[in-house]
């Protein structure tokens, strides 16, 4: 019997994944997405609608762990989509810590993700260059327009135009209405900072229906699954049109260990597998593999992957790989209390908040610190949970009265900061600690530099000042610890570059040393702007997909 060699292999099937996966196939290639978590059914989510009191720790953590909440979507009705960290482990640098949550099912982070979906500003291609902090990026804003435009279209992205170069428009589906309190924030915002934009987020759910998908229902708890389709998924929208081709085969329970080349490693000719289930091996063959496994793992993936002709891992010849880590940082938070002005019971969840483009370091005055930081702001009633906070409640008959009426509204400010690419933030194989699967884990040496931290502690000084301009009173801040892989937007690792002696991917995402072989995840990015990166993931690998596709048939891959 003839082994199967597919035109290509995607090890991963989330944001980038699925849409490497329908790309491509649309394209007329047979693919297949490889997954190691397990199969996941568009619509078989347990814990969509169960109400929060019927969870034992009520979603926010055993408080006597000392953590009443976790990051990024992680909570009892979520957990199941995450994976376990006795399953995952890595270890970091002494004194220094990281933060690291994987998904643990198809679709990946695409089931758990925030969906805030921004596109970076052309200012941001350029910065790495005119200010000489890490690599150049190989394209321009220019280059990726079109496929912002592309992949918007098929995620399905609601938000405002707001004309604001710092955040460039696309191609938006009507926005989500502001509240009462949010739109006074505009306003006051706007008389006294003309130049700063307040708009509602741009989040990629939907407000008019798309193909299958029903527009957002505002039930809420978006990070549990979504069976309406109304939030970009892989299960949603990029798997079942790659299915609809006849041309995807997907594998789930299944690791890649390693991505396999020709003798003399100038080509990739597939991937061996690892089954989760029962340790058995097998391999797979085809003509160019993308890598969609999330930043870090892609860059394990490629160490893991070392051989004879690449002996520090592929694409590894001048010690680049696994280097300029980069993550986003939050600002500490800065909030003040609105009263509730008899206004009734809050029902209905939206599921996005507000957000401001950068505004320092354009063209105007110059800050202490390079680059920017883009503003996340809310403006919401406080529920039933402010009487773990606020202290002087009472309790019994009297705390629960109290809670039976709506609470103050509160108006809170956080800075998502950009941090810059360095050459010695990087990620290593573990000489010693094995997974469960014996392969290495990776080793941690990420930190916040000098610039980052300036960065982060004079940006919730401008947001104090922000509000206090716009006259609100008795502002307070709130502490927000600030560990790298927190914010969960990993970037960097095997960065696109012209160079092949100072980046590891070309200007279509694929190894220098090995032009069959793509890596589209946020390992690809050489800066991380101070925009969520996740439609920049997805405009790049619709991008490469289109290359890579036009090459294959074109005999020039």
């Amino acid at each position: 019997m003839t082994e199967q060699i597919y035109d290509a292999i995607v090890v991963g099937s989330g944001v980038t994944g699925g849409l490497a996966a329908k790309e491509l196939t649309e394209r007329g290639l047979s693919v297949l997405m490889i997954e190691r978590g397990r199969d996941q059914k568009h619509g078989d989510y347990p814990t969509e609608h169960v109400p929060v009191s019927d969870f034992k720790y009520r979603l926010l953590g055993d408080r006597r762990n000392g953590a009443s909440s976790e990051a990024g979507g992680y909570n009892e009705a979520s957990a199941r989509y995450f994976a376990p960290g006795t399953d995952h482990p890595f270890t970091v640098a002494e004194g220094t810590r990281f933060s690291w949550y994987r998904p643990a099912t198809l679709g990946g982070k695409s089931l758990t993700w925030g969906r805030q979906s921004y596109r970076m500003a052309p200012l941001n291609f350029e910065e790495n260059a005119t200010d000489e902090h890490g690599v150049d990026w190989p394209l321009r804003y220019g280059d990726l327009a079109p496929w912002y435009d592309h992949v918007e279209r098929i995620a399905g992205i609601s938000g405002q135009a707001e004309g604001n170069p710092l955040s460039p428009d696309g191609i938006f589906q009507p926005p989500m209405p502001m509240n009462a309190y949010e739109r006074e924030f505009k306003e006051r915002v706007g008389k006294a900072f003309p130049d700063r934009t307040v708009s509602i987020a741009r989040t990629a759910n939907l407000t008019r229906e798309l193909g299958d998908r029903q527009p957002c229902h505002y039930c809420g708890p978006c990070e549990r699954g979504c069976s309406a389709g109304a939030y970009f998924s892989t299960q949603a929208s990029t798997l079942p049109a790659a299915q609809a081709t006849g041309r995807l085969t997907v594998m789930t329970d299944s690791l890649v260990s390693r991505v396999t080349t020709d003798k003399e490693g100038k080509r990739a000719t597939g991937v061996e597998i690892i089954d989760t289930k029962t340790r058995q091996k097998k391999a797979a063959r085809a003509r160019m593999v993308f890598l969609c496994a999330s930043t870090l793992e892609s860059v394990r993936l490629l160490m893991l992957s070392a051989n004879e002709p690449h002996s520090g891992g592929l694409g590894n010849r001048h010690d680049v790989l696994g280097r300029y880590i980069m993550d986003h940082q939050f600002s500490d938070a800065v909030m003040t209390m609105l009263p509730a002005n008899g206004i009734a019971n809050h029902g209905g969840y939206r599921p996005c908040a507000l957000f401001m483009p950068r505004y320092v370091n354009t063209g105007g005055r110059k800050e202490a610190y390079l680059r920017g930081f883009q503003l996340n702001a809310v403006v919401v009633p406080t529920n039933w949970s402010r009487a773990l906070s606020f202290p002087g409640m009472g309790i019994g008959a009297d705390l629960k009265k109290q809670l039976k009426s709506t609470g103050p509204w509160m108006l809170l400010l956080v800075a998502q900061c950009e941090t810059l690419p360095r050459w010695d933030n990087r990620v290593t194989l573990d000489p010693v600690v094995k997974d469960p699967w014996g392969l290495p884990v990776l080793h941690m040496n990420v930190t916040w530099g000098d610039n980052d931290k300036l960065m982060r502690e004079q940006a919730a000084m401008s947001l104090a000042d922000m509000l206090a301009a716009s006259g609100y009173k008795g502002t307070m801040r709130l502490p927000l610890d600030s560990i790298p892989g927190g914010v969960i937007h990993e970037m960097g690792g095997a960065v696109m570059g012209n160079d092949p002696k100072t980046s590891v991917l070309d200007k279509h995402n694929r190894l220098h040393d090995i032009p069959n072989l793509f890596v589209t995840d946020g390992a690809s990015m050489p800066s991380s702007s101070q925009a969520n990166p996740s439609l920049t993931f997805m405009a790049l690998t619709a991008r490469a997909a289109a290359f890579a596709a036009d090459a294959l048939k074109a005999g020039t891959l």
